[in-house]
């Protein structure tokens, strides 16, 4: 397993990078990380996902709270790894 695909740490505290922002393209009804040159098309529940990574909430605060949304998602495997991919990509931080 590279960095990249590492899973984040528990007590971790994402929060976007400084020159990433989460927007929702209404035209499309999908989720939009605009980057300086570049645009990524979010796909299924990810945009609400980075919405929780304020800064404030652990990885754990993340899972929890998804858990609670979405009781039948495999939310305790998949979110730490996708957000450590996002980190991996230098989009969290």
């Amino acid at each position: 397993m590279s960095t990249t695909d590492a899973p984040s740490p528990p007590d971790w505290r994402p929060v976007l990078a400084p020159a990433v922002h989460l927007r929702h393209d209404r035209v499309r009804d999908t989720d939009l990380l605009v980057l300086p040159e570049r645009v990524v098309v979010l796909r299924g529940n990810a945009g609400t996902v980075l919405r929780l990574c304020d800064g404030r909430r652990e990885v754990s605060d993340i899972v929890v709270e998804l858990m609670r949304r979405y009781p039948d998602a495999p939310v305790a495997d998949e979110v730490p790894e996708f957000l450590g991919r996002m980190r991996g990509e230098g989009w969290l931080r």
